[in-house]
């Protein structure tokens, strides 16, 4: 029943996923847009943390090498809700969007080894930015884009000796992103469109290790390495300038065209390395921090490509979080059994924005959030449904900028099925 629950979710997911509108973020303007990062529910509602975290029937998006402790095969699907209060320092309005977060299946191969693949998205783009909105002004420029990015994985995780593992993974990056620019002045009847019509495509590759030893107290001390190597997202596609006028339903009718060229633009993503550690006891408690860093990723040839509107600095991550687990195995409390997450997430996005627009003044954009989840078991205690909680904050008013307050809601089904690669003996 669960093989084929899963296999009617992704081929009804597999389609939607590519196709919808994904994020509300005025943020998602520069660059590739929003972008996320490739966690589970039960990461995000503990900050993040996961380079130096392995179970034996949860998935870990962060660190391949994690995948050598799986015991059974596990397959989860989670999604997200946001709700937005994006103000500047005048005024301020509310904005909301659900996606999907990522579907996956990870099994073992033996008892040292696991393997895992999915799909994810990478970035959303959705935004829809004003110019010269009040009524006496000249002109009007209206700042639009949608699409993103997603990318299909695999991760390989295995056992070098007791209490140190090693993992790779690989993945391919594609998607489609539109952005425009509609001008129009008072009293001349046709406006000017600009638009890039752009196909984004690359790969990456991974390496992750693990290493952990239990004391003579039965606490067990973790730690772990992700290097995420240096890769290029190659950008092409077409670049389109024109006039058009609007018919009475707001329909847009092209007119004429003035130049239609290629485009091959690029972006160059740096090495991030991720770092951590944490203190637990099996199936009981779990705390760990964790550090990720990355140098300037660099842009070339693509329309947001401004530089005295925006550009990349060094990023970095902070996250602190951990789980705990009353009695798993209580028979007169289910609440003892379900497991109860939270972290914090302090994060340099390494994107610069100048509101002023004169090239001088480049405001870093930050973001902030607390979380926390609950693990909420089925009737076989190694399946379960994941919920998790975060409010946050990402930019700031000053400088002529932005301020999104947000809510965020996951949701993951993990289901993990012990006889998959079990053959029967009787039917």
């Amino acid at each position: 029943m669960i093989k084929k629950t899963l296999v009617a979710f992704l081929l009804i997911t597999s389609a939607s996923l590519t196709a919808q509108r994904t994020s509300s973020s005025p943020y998602s303007f520069f660059g590739i847009g929003e972008e996320f990062s490739a966690k589970t529910v039960e990461q995000n509602s503990m900050g993040g943390i996961g380079v130096a975290f392995s179970h034996y029937k949860y998935l870990n998006f962060t660190n391949p090498a994690a995948y050598s402790d799986l015991r059974y095969t596990t397959y989860s699907f989670g999604m997200l809700h946001s709700d937005l209060t994006i103000k500047d320092a005048s005024s301020e309005q509310t904005g909301s969007s659900t996606r999907l977060s990522y579907f996956a299946l990870a099994f073992p191969i033996g008892k040292k080894a696991g393997f895992s693949i999915g799909m994810q998205p990478v970035s959303s783009v959705g935004y829809s930015l004003i110019d010269g909105a009040e009524e006496d002004a000249l002109e009007t420029t209206v700042f639009s884009g949608e699409g993103g990015i997603n990318r299909f994985y695999g991760s390989f995780g295995y056992k070098v000796f007791k209490g140190f593992s090693v993992g790779l993974e690989a993945d391919f990056s594609f998607g489609n992103v539109d952005n425009s620019i509609i001008n129009g002045r008072n009293n001349v009847s046709l406006l000017t469109k600009y638009i890039e019509e752009s196909t984004i495509r690359g790969g990456s590759v991974t390496f992750g290790a693990q290493y952990k030893k239990e004391l003579k107290n039965k606490l067990i001390v973790s730690s772990g390495l992700v290097l995420k190597f240096g890769n290029d997202l190659k950008v092409t596609g077409t670049s389109s300038l024109y006039t058009l006028t609007l018919s009475g339903s707001g329909a847009e009718i092209p007119r004429d065209f003035s130049s239609i060229e290629q485009i091959k633009g690029n972006y160059k993503l740096p090495t991030k390395i991720t770092v951590g550690a944490g203190l637990g006891k099996f199936d009981k408690w779990y705390a760990g921090l964790e550090y990720e860093a990355q140098d300037a990723i660099e842009v070339s040839n693509i329309l947001n490509n401004i530089g005295d509107v925006y550009q990349y600095g060094k990023s970095n991550r902070f996250s602190v979080g951990g789980f705990i687990i009353p009695k798993i195995n209580s028979i007169s409390s289910y609440w003892n059994r379900v497991t109860y997450r939270a972290g914090i997430r302090l994060e340099k996005l390494g994107l610069l924005v100048d509101g002023t627009v004169n090239g001088t003044n480049f405001t870093p954009i930050d973001d902030f959030g607390i979380s926390f989840g609950l693990g909420l078991p089925l009737d076989n205690r190694y399946s379960s449904v994941n919920i998790g909680l975060e409010y946050g904050k990402k930019g700031t008013t000053s400088n002529n900028l932005i301020q999104e307050n947000y809510f965020n809601f996951r949701l993951s089904l993990s289901l993990t099925d012990i006889n998959w690669f079990i053959k029967r003996k009787i039917d």
